[in-house]
Formats: structure tokens, sequence, C-alpha cells
């Protein structure tokens, strides 16, 4: 490749500089939203490992006892009898001005092995946490925030009851990642965390290393009940498996706003072919050869790419800044507190990004670069010859779109198929659709000629025949709108028929008038009981008829930790359940005598059925408690087991009370018995008080927030489609400059002009809107009944609002009236002589 051709090149791109800034757009919006949510799906992860070796340390193994914890003096007794190393944790949750803290009580003195910084020794000051009760120790950085040094009062919640604490020290971390790993972090002596928790006596857990698993096998042996020994990992293995069906769906949104934007660097390189066809037939009538041709187009698609991939790294660390903040508040509503936050840049993520935007100019642009050598010079002038071999090319390419869809759908057919295989069908779904866009198309605008052209005038007719005779470019920006706005069309259906299951769930679940609990992390799980004089003070509150009791508590068992809910059932509760199998003819009778129901969640990852036996770890060993429902339940993609009260107090000796469901006499009012309560029982705990609507509304505003960053990904996906109908629409205006310039100088007005591209633009607007409907709704069935399932184990009814179609289609046409703008006022306004001068 000669000089020439490189400065032929660059001088091109620099009297072009919007042009190259349209191609360098498609590359960085699709390399940034990649990167950006690598960065924090890694940052999540990296925060939850850090979370869990804040706690665990380097502990290989836990004792861990019932719901309340266990009996401090089996720690006693397992140290005098040689157990070592060993220590005892106590752990709970604090609230600081609406931030949630893990408070962590240790033994500074059998820390060592576990934790160095907080041993004896370590690099924390441990004689003011010894000495003085009610204290704690913080991160530097933490107290800062709080406004709190050395000696100061720190007032917390916990739940809450109101207490204060002193400041007794601040952890100095050696590092930032240290840092990051003790921000939601606080710090005391065993028997201030038991003072401030209310777990006088016990301890959450024992941490262990066990060298070899035949130790571990024999401590088993030995442990009475309630006590079991887990590996450290068994509970943090199930938290990150809740997460990770929530990564992978980020994931696939990001690569599917890649292959958005993979049509838009086609179409640019498209474009930069285009506008120097004349250029590449003169080269080749001088004696240029095909090869260095090509090497040029290439080469400058991989400048292209890796200056796109460069930007769009950059781009992509601003957007992970608040992904990560989105992300962090969804896991913390849905499923565990992680108050480790920020954003850890990982060299694999940008490697990825940059092979992916390099990858794909190189790709994009190949078909470009061997269409502008192939052609004989002298056919290189004419844009017909493209169309011809474009429409030669349409039974094969259709062909290829309807196999490779029937691939995608023999894809979905194994029930059990998994997650990845879920998307892999999903995308090959897409790529067949883009590939059957063409005739479809052309079958359209060809019905549409055939029903309405008669009627439209001269710039009508000229708009559907012009957008038909330049299918080979029409069709591929076409294809990029409809498949970003069918994503749209399917998250909102998506979308809305979850949230219509969570509302009808919430409606007929949700029986009580009034509901009281405590104030907790949402998905903490760890929940404080109610102060032992609650219900009694709610029981003798004017209105007040009868009350439902529940208890929220984490169970150990065979396979992980149990969420475990025991119900005190009042008797409207019962009509709040709808059952998935079971019939409730016999399932009340049998949840009385004994036995559990799972919701639809749990029993998809455990793989269990109404009749099944379900193992729990009980105050008296393992017992099997028989399944004898199931029933639907949105709130937790864990899953959640509920057992009858009695039952409840009989096995695990738990007398405790996490809410209660307050039903009222008929003739009573919710608002005033609302008030009356929060006089009554102000003074003895700081409770969450709420109507059921209130309720509703908060738990509706919650399941809102979940799916926000879902709403910014395809915002950015539509973005990316945006620049590509654009840059489309400046090629094909560009290529039919000359056939406008006649039409101007034929006697057509610049305003007649602009209504003609405008026509065009609003065209393909709307048949990339009407086959992102049907393309739309198949990815919504899809997402419901084959992703859904396979993540989390929901059953939902597909809802199709009309709304969300015709918002879909109005989005397709208002993206392309807006993209077509520019070409239309640029095209309008240019005098017919200089289109037409090398005529």
């Amino acid at each position: 490749m000669t000089p020439l051709l490189w400065r032929s090149g660059l001088r091109h791109h620099l009297r072009h500089r919007w042009q190259l800034l349209l191609s360098l757009l498609g590359i960085t919006l699709g390399v940034a939203v990649v990167i950006a949510v690598d960065i924090t799906n890694n940052s999540a992860r990296r925060a939850f490992e850090l979370s869990v070796e804040r706690v665990a340390g380097r502990a290989t193994h836990q004792i861990v006892g019932g719901p309340l914890g266990l009996d401090q003096e089996h720690y006693v007794r397992l140290r005098r009898e040689g157990l070592r190393p060993a220590a005892p944790v106590v752990e709970g949750y604090v609230s600081v001005d609406g931030r949630t803290f893990q408070l962590l009580g240790l033994d500074p003195f059998a820390e060592a092995p576990f934790r160095d910084q907080l041993a004896v020794g370590g690099t924390l000051d441990l004689t003011a946490m010894l000495t003085r009760p009610g204290t704690v120790a913080l991160g530097a950085e933490t107290a800062k925030q709080l406004g709190v040094a050395p000696g100061d009062p720190l007032p917390v919640q916990v739940g809450g009851r109101p207490t204060t604490l002193h400041v007794a020290s601040l952890l100095q971390p050696a590092d930032d990642l240290e840092r990051r790993a003790v921000a939601g972090l606080m710090l005391a002596d065993i028997a201030t965390a038991q003072e401030v928790l209310a777990m006088a006596g016990r301890l959450s857990r024992i941490d262990l290393i066990l060298a070899h698993e035949k130790d571990a096998q024999a401590l088993r042996q030995r442990l009475p009940p309630p006590l079991t020994l887990e590996r450290s990992e068994s509970r943090s293995g199930v938290m990150a498996q809740m997460t990770r069906a929530f990564a992978i769906n980020l994931t696939a949104l990001s690569l599917l706003a890649l292959l958005v934007g993979l049509f838009l660097i086609y179409n640019t390189m498209s474009f930069s072919v285009v506008q120097r066809r004349p250029l590449f037939a003169t080269l080749r009538a001088l004696g240029t050869g095909r090869a260095d041709l090509f090497q040029l187009v290439l080469a400058e698609a991989l400048l292209l790419g890796i200056l796109g991939s460069v930007l769009g790294a950059l781009l992509g660390m601003a957007l992970a800044e608040g992904l990560v903040r989105l992300v962090t508040r969804t896991i913390n509503d849905l499923y565990f507190v992680l108050n480790v936050t920020g954003v850890f840049l990982s060299p694999l993520d940008f490697l990825k990004g940059a092979l992916l935007g390099v990858g794909g100019a190189a790709v994009a642009a190949a078909a470009p670069a061997w269409d502008a050598t192939r052609s004989p010079p002298r056919l290189v002038w004419t844009r017909s010859h493209e169309e011809t071999r474009g429409r030669r090319a349409l039974p094969a390419i259709t062909a290829a779109g309807l196999a490779t869809c029937l691939v995608g759908a023999l894809l979905l057919v194994p029930p059990n198929g998994g997650l990845l295989a879920g998307f892999g069908a999903l995308f090959v779904l897409i790529v067949g659709f883009a590939l059957l866009v063409p005739a479809t198309t052309w079958l359209l605008l060809r019905a549409l000629e055939g029903s309405v052209g008669r009627w439209l005038a001269t710039p009508g007719r000229l708009a559907l025949r012009g957008v038909r005779a330049t299918l080979s470019r029409t069709a591929v920006a076409i294809a990029a709108l409809a498949v970003a706005v069918s994503v749209g069309v399917g998250m909102g259906i998506l979308v809305d028929s979850f949230r219509d299951a969570v509302r009808h769930w919430l409606e007929y679940t949700l029986r009580a008038d009034i509901y009281i609990s405590p104030p907790a992390p949402v998905a903490a799980r760890h929940s404080a009981p109610l102060h032992p004089g609650v219900m009694e003070r709610v029981r003798a509150t004017p209105g007040v008829s009868h009350l439902a009791t529940y208890r929220a508590v984490e169970v150990a068992s065979p396979s992980g930790p149990v969420q475990l809910q025991a119900v005190g059932l009042a008797p409207e509760s019962r009509a709040g359940y709808r059952f998935a199998a079971g019939e409730p003819a016999r399932i009340w009778p049998a949840f009385a005598a004994g036995a559990v129901l799972i919701s639809e969640p749990f029993a998809f990852r455990h793989d269990l059925a109404v009749g099944d036996h379900l193992t729990l770890s009980t105050e008296r060993g393992l017992h099997s408690f028989p399944v004898a429902g199931i029933f639907y339940d949105y709130e937790s993609d864990r899953g959640i087991v509920e057992i009858a009260r009695a039952v409840y107090e009989r096995h695990f000796d738990d007398a405790a009370v996490t809410g209660l469901g307050v039903y009222l006499t008929p003739e009573a009012a919710v608002e005033p018995v609302l008030e009356a309560l929060h006089g009554r029982l102000n003074d003895l705990q700081n409770l969450r008080i709420r109507s059921s609507r209130d309720l509703r509304s908060a738990s509706l505003a919650i399941f809102d927030r979940t799916f926000t960053i879902t709403e910014v990904l395809r915002l950015l996906a539509v973005l990316v489609a945006f620049a590509g109908v654009f840059s489309a629409l400046m090629a094909l205006q560009l290529e039919r400059s000359r056939e406008f310039a006649i039409l101007r100088a034929t006697g057509m007005t610049p305003r007649e002009l602009s209504r003609l591209i405008t026509g065009q633009s609003g065209l393909m607007g709307l048949v990339a809107g009407l086959l992102a409907l049907p393309l739309g709704i198949l990815l919504a069935v899809v997402l419901i009944e084959v992703i859904n399932r396979r993540a989390f184990g929901w059953s939902l009814d597909p809802t199709v609002d009309p709304t969300v179609l015709a918002q879909g289609l109005l989005l397709a046409v208002v993206a392309a009236l807006l993209a077509g703008w520019y070409p239309a006022r640029r095209l309008a306004r240019t005098p017919p002589a200089v289109a037409l001068r090398e005529e």
C-alpha cells in the first residue's frame, strides 16, 4: 500500500470530520456499554467478595446454630477440648442516619489467625475498645463522612431501638482495597456487640480453620444439636448464585447494544466507501490493485476501531460510576446489604472491550472493503449495479434468516437448557430476524405502493420507491432500528407483566389492614424482633380485632441457608395464598400438623414437589418436614419456606415475633388507628407502622427501582440505533444527491425536496416500528417463558399493553424523523449545480 493511498484516505477523513465522528460514535457507544456493564458486574462481584472476606477472614469453616444463634458456652467447651484456631463472632446490622452498617463483634485475643489487622498487636488500637463499654471502631473515611472522631458519641438504631455508641478508634487501611472493605463496617468487642444487638450470652457463629476434611467430619460428629458445621464459602456461594442471573441479564443487554452498534459500524464504513466510489474507480483504472484498496479500507477500520475503543473505555468508566450505584441499590433491595461500593477496574474488561471494538470494526468493514474492490471500475460508478446484485442475493439472505430462526427455536426446546443457552437462542433469533428484514421490507413497501400509492402525490410515490430502490442501504438501518425498538418493546412487556403479577400478588397477599415491623435493610433478612410489649399494646388499641404474626429467620440445612418464615395466620390470611401445586383442602390441615409450604422459586432451585421432604436444622437436630404446597411468591428469587407458628416454636424454641398483621373491626377506620398505634408504641420501639395500601406502594417503588438499570441500557441501545439510522440516511441521501439535484433542476422546490427526504425517513421508521412489534412480542415471550423461568423460577402471564406497542411504533418513527432532519435540511439547501457539475 503506497503513501499516496494513505494520504488520499487521510485527506478524505479530514474533509469529512463529522463523518469521522459519526463512525467513531458507533464504536464508542457499543464498546462503552459493554465495558460499563463488565465493570459494573465485576465491581459488584468484587465488592461482594470483599464484604465476605471482611466478615469471614481466613476461616475455612463456621459453626452455626439456630435462628437465635448459639450459646457461648459451646465455644468455651470446644476451646477447652483443644479446638484451635477458633474465634467467636457476633454480627448484626445498625443504622446511622439512614445508612446501614454491619456490626461485627470479635474477640481480639482469638483473631490472630483470622484477621491480622484486628488481632492484638495489629494496626488497630484496642485499648479503648477493651476498657470502655459501648465503643466501636470504624474506618477513618467513614468517620469523616459521619462527622465523628475518636471519643465522640455515635447515635445508632438497632432494630428500631435507639442507642448510643462511642468511637474508640479508627481503622487506618493500608491500601485502597482495604479501605473499601471497611467502608460499611463497625468493629466492637464481643461483649459490646452482644449488648447492642440484644444477644446476651449468645454468638452468631464460631469461625474455624480446619486443614483437612477428615477433621471437619470428626468435628461434625461431636457437635450437639442445633450446632452444624458449614464451609465458609457455602453461605457466600448461595448469595453469589442469587446475583449470577442478575449479572447475566446485564451482560446480555450490553451485548445487545453492541449488536446494534455493529449495524452502525457497518453503515458508517459503507458510507465512507460510497463517498469514495468514484475515487476508487479512478484509482483502479490507473492501476491500483484490489488488495491495496482492500487493505486501505480495512486499515482505516482498524484505526477507527482502536480510537473508538479508547474513547469507549473512557465513556464506559464514566457510565460504570452511575451503573454501580444502581446495581448496588438493586442488590441491597433484593438480595443482601452490600456496603462496599466503588468501581473496581480490571484490565480484562478493557481488553474485552478493545477486542470487540476493533474486531467489530474490522468485521463490519470487511464487506464494504470487499465491495469496493471486486467490482469493475466502470460499474463502481453506478449504484444500480449494487442494488441489482443485492436483489439477486435477497432469496439467499431470506433463506439464511429462516434457517437461523429455526436454529434459535430449536435451542429453546430443551426445558433444562440453562440460562446461557436461553440467551444464546435469543441472540440467534435476533440475528435471524435481521436477515429477514430486507425481504420483509420489500414486501411491505410493495404492498403500500399497491394499496395507497395511487392516492399519493408524486413526492409520496417517490419516497416509497426510493426506499425500496435502495434496499441494500435502507434495510440495514431499518434492521438496526427495529432490533433496538423491539428490545424496548420486549422489555416493556416483560416489566409490565412482572409488575402486574407483583401488583396482583400484593393485593391478594396483604390481607391485613395495618402492618407493623421494625426497620431493617430490605434484603438483610435479619429483622430484629418486636419488643415484648408491642403485641399487648396493639391488641388493646381501640378498633383492633385480631392479629397475624410472622417471624423471618435464616436456618441451616444440608443444602445451605434457608429463609424460613414462621406464620401465625389469621382466619382471613389463608385467602391470600395462591398455589402453584397442591389442593387447599389438603394443604391447610397438613400445614397445621407440621408440613411446610415452599415458594415457587424455592421449589425451582431445590427441585422439590408436593409430597417431597425438606430437611432443616432445628434445635433438636435435623428434621425432615413434608412439603404440603407450593405457593406463588415474588418476594425473593432465592425462595422462602413457611411453617406454622406453633410448629416453629416446637422445633426451634423461639417465641420472638418479627412483624404483625393487624385486622380491624368493621367499623374502625385505618387512619385513626394508625395514629393511635404510633402514639402507643413510640416509647417502646421505633417501628414501621403502615397501612396495606402504603406497603403496596412501597413494594412497587422498590420494584420500579429494580428495573431502572434496565431502562438505562434500553435507552443506550436506542441511542445507538438512532445514530445508525442517521448515518444510513446520510449515506442514502449522498448517493442520491444527483437524483435530487435533477428533481430540483426540473422544478421541485427546496421545501418539496425536504418533505420528500423527511417522508422517506418517516417511512423507514414506520417500517422499522412495524417489524419491531412482532419481534418485541417474541422477545417478551422468550424472556418470560424461558429466560425468567430458567433464571428465577417465577410464573408470569405475558401482559401485552397496547400502549407499549404504540410507544414502540412512535419511538421508531420519531427517531427516524429526527435522524432524517439534518440530511433533509442539508440537501434541500444544496444548489443543484453543485451535485450536477460532474455530469
